[in-house]
């Protein structure tokens, strides 16, 4: 049964013309058994494939079948062609134009299924001793099929066009919610790819550098030797700490799926810049204003921001570069400012960021600033040397 109904519903020309060669036979017997004179009964044989043909393309062409359709009972009524049972085809095609058709169609079907009884009526009227009434009477209730045909096919139009929105609206949900989850997806790699850099980047830095000048002094100055190798392992110790915190956000399934290490802040910048002094950088660190509890967002952007900085300093402002770590705190700001007299960083590294990973620090540090709605000035520091300055909005901690 599925599969005949499968059938005709992909087929529905193949349906329409079935219906339409027994509506054209029914109207063959009309024709031969009708009395009337020959003249008008050979007339009612190409009416009769008219009507049919209407039936059978209603669906493929419902507009221009109206069309015929109304020709046809125009021709009708100039050659006397009684109504017969091939009419059925002007109820068929008002429908199916009211349902399917241009809208100018459904209008002009609605008009001509109105006007098609009283003029039929006023054409061929009933002789009975009561003909006005009873021609009225008739055109009433014959009129009445076409108007319920109509609002029945627009009724299925407009049910059809709310389906339609329907499904475009959930359509357009679905494709939001991709998108979005693909947003959030890009942010969190991007958040993730952010915490991996600092942390990386600057304690291997750190451990670099120890490395280096332990095997500069090894033979030379053994004490100095093992104070950096202690420095390699402090810092290696710390980067794995904070590895393991990102690792454990990673792969906690809720907020409260594991104890989280607290992220580092204003208060830990003491200790990093005494890290980054043992490393063998000179900095000046300096505090103006009256420090205050901030929000958790904007304390781990100053300590990266700060840590990104003197990061960079080390990597691009050469053997003799010092440099000055400032933070001010005023009544609804952060100011900071990290600069060195270094030889600077490549201009494209904090324009555009370089290829390989280099740059990449300062893109972090736009991100950064981005989420907490601050401003971020770097480039070559006048005489010399590199900038950054950033002023991050403060809040109240709760």
């Amino acid at each position: 049964m599925q599969r005949v109904y499968e059938f005709l519903r992909r087929n529905p020309t193949g349906v329409d013309t079935f219906w339409a060669l027994v509506l054209l036979g029914i109207n063959g017997l009309w024709v031969v058994g009708a009395d009337v004179i020959s003249d008008r009964r050979l007339a009612g044989i190409p009416v009769a494939f008219a009507l049919s043909t209407v039936v059978a393309l209603r669906r493929r062409a419902p507009e221009k079948m109206l069309l015929l359709a109304i020709a046809t009972g125009l021709v009708q009524i100039l050659v006397n062609v009684r109504w017969n049972p091939g009419d059925f085809a002007m109820l068929v095609i008002v429908y199916t134009v009211a349902s399917s058709g241009a809208l100018w169609a459904s209008r002009l079907a609605l008009a001509a299924g109105l006007c098609a009884a009283p003029i039929a009526v006023l054409s061929w009227p009933q002789v009975t001793p009561y003909p006005v009434w009873t021609n009225l009477i008739e055109a009433v209730f014959l009129t009445v099929p076409f108007a319920l045909a109509w609002v029945i096919g627009d009724s299925l139009r407009t049910r059809r066009a709310y389906y339609a929105q329907l499904e475009e609206r959930a359509e357009r949900l679905h494709r939001e919610r991709e998108a979005q989850s693909k947003a959030a997806v890009a942010a969190e790699r991007a958040r993730i790819a952010r915490e991996l850099h600092d942390v990386v980047a600057h304690n291997v830095s750190v451990m670099v550098v120890q490395a280096d000048g332990a095997a500069y002094v090894l033979d030379a100055s053994p004490e100095q030797a093992k104070q950096a190798l202690e420095t390699i392992s402090s810092t290696g110790r710390q980067a794995l700490a904070e590895m393991r915190r990102l690792l454990g956000l990673l792969r906690s399934k809720d907020d409260a799926g594991g104890e989280y290490v607290p992220q580092p802040g204003v208060d830990q910048l003491t200790e990093l810049v005494e890290q980054v002094r043992g490393a063998g950088l000179p900095v000046r660190f300096e505090v103006a204003g009256e420090a205050r509890p901030l929000s958790s967002g904007v304390e781990l952007t100053a300590y990266r921001i700060v840590q990104e900085a003197l990061t960079n300093t080390r990597k691009h402002g050469g053997p003799d570069a010092n440099a000055t770590v400032r933070l001010t705190f005023g009544e609804a700001e952060l100011d900071l400012l990290i600069e060195d007299d270094g030889r600077g960083a490549q201009h494209k590294l904090y324009e555009e960021g370089g290829e390989d990973g280099l740059g990449q620090g300062l893109i972090g540090m736009r991100e950064r600033i981005g989420m907490v709605s601050g401003r971020l000035d770097a480039g070559p520091r006048p005489g010399g040397g590199f900038r950054i300055s950033a002023v991050l909005p403060t809040r109240t901690a709760r």
